[in-house]
């Protein structure tokens, strides 16, 4: 969580030293990633990469602290109820859309890459699709799951 947090932000002032302080910023703009190639090409197109980076990083980081979140409300003695599954559908629901803006994030890139500028970044958005559907099964398990400690409780 805190990785991506201080990720979100280095890639935040780099976008901003590169647009107004200086351009060679583009150059390694995060661990080695070059956009001065883009940069170079057209600075609109440069934004909106650097934005797609941006805000999929702090949407990874929001991913991350509801996982932190999880795993503090999680209670072994009592591990199917309401705040649980609850937690773990938002998580799956963020996945996805972390997925589907991976995808016009790659998609955004291919129309870049078809002028003939290089753009090496993997956005990932198969992942995040299987991930999120992985994570809705377990939801649906723990919903499934509240119910029937519901009904036990109510039984006995």
């Amino acid at each position: 969580f805190i990785g991506l947090c201080i990720k979100a932000v280095a890639l935040l002032v780099s976008l901003f030293v590169t647009l107004f302080i200086n351009s060679n910023g583009a150059e390694d703009i995060y661990m080695g990633l070059d956009l001065l190639d883009v940069y170079n090409f057209n600075i609109e197109y440069y934004i909106g990469v650097a934005s797609f980076l941006i805000a999929l990083t702090i949407m990874k980081a929001y991913l991350a602290y509801l996982v932190i979140k999880l795993f503090m409300k999680f209670d072994l003695n009592y591990p199917f109820n309401e705040k649980t599954a609850s937690i773990i559908t938002k998580i799956s629901h963020y996945a996805l859309s972390i997925g589907v803006v991976t995808i016009i994030a790659e998609n955004y890139g291919n129309r870049i890459m078809r002028q003939g500028i290089t753009l090496q970044i993997d956005w990932g958005a198969e992942q995040f699709l299987f991930f999120a559907g992985i994570i809705y099964i377990i939801a649906l398990i723990f919903k499934k799951g509240v119910e029937i400690q519901n009904e036990n409780e109510l039984t006995i």
